[in-house]
């Protein structure tokens, strides 16, 4: 018998709401990812829950080396379909956060949007995701403002089993300057997440 880790539970949770439809998100990159990183110089980018590649496929167009990550593979399929050309520029992985083998202070921009990162008791995923940025690099976390947590739950979805923008905040030391933490207004009229009227956006850069 094969004992199924947390990584592949969630895996296969995920791979079946990919599967219940033909396209689960909007496919257009996040606001915040274009507000934020559109003057950013490209170098080297972490997109960690990449889902269908919306935002993987936005930063390779724009010259970045993207690493994408997801625990679906269904998610990874359609997103590497919709590279297309671009797929040269994008290493899709098949694996969570914790799972996977990241070199630490080796992106130049880390970016995590919505419920893509599970909490850890311990603060692990937050303290990974900091750590993977390179110094001068920038950290983006994004996600749903004003969540019904109990409305969430009746559709299967708990908002306090993932990481929030604040959890991220928490473990930032004086290596970090806080360039951006505000609720804004966000403009999704289709796809999953298109009830969401705000956002919670936190952008960081590592200075040392």
């Amino acid at each position: 018998m094969t004992n199924s880790s947390p990584t592949t539970d969630h895996g296969a949770d995920w791979d079946k709401r990919y599967s219940s439809e033909e396209q689960l998100f909007s496919g257009q990159p996040n606001g915040a990812l274009v507000t934020e990183v559109a003057t950013l110089r490209p170098g080297r980018a972490l997109d960690v829950g990449c889902g269908e590649g919306g935002d993987a496929v936005w930063l390779a167009h724009r010259g970045w080396s993207v690493t994408a990550l997801d625990v679906s593979r269904v998610a990874l399929d359609r997103a590497a379909r919709r590279a297309g050309e671009m797929a040269s520029r994008i290493d899709f992985v098949h694996a969570g956060l914790l799972d996977a083998d990241l070199d630490p202070g080796s992106f130049d921009l880390v970016t995590v949007h919505y419920p893509a990162l599970p909490a850890t008791p311990g603060r692990e995923a937050e303290r990974l995701l900091a750590a993977a940025v390179v110094r001068g690099g920038t950290l983006l976390v994004v996600h749903h403002a004003d969540v019904d947590a109990e409305a969430a739950k009746a559709h299967g979805f708990d908002p306090a089993d993932y990481v929030m923008p604040g959890d991220v905040m928490s473990v930032l030391d004086d290596d970090w300057l806080v360039e951006v933490d505000e609720r804004r207004p966000r403009d999704v009229p289709t796809g999953g997440g298109s009830g969401h009227s705000h956002d919670l956006v936190l952008r960081a850069r590592r200075v040392r």
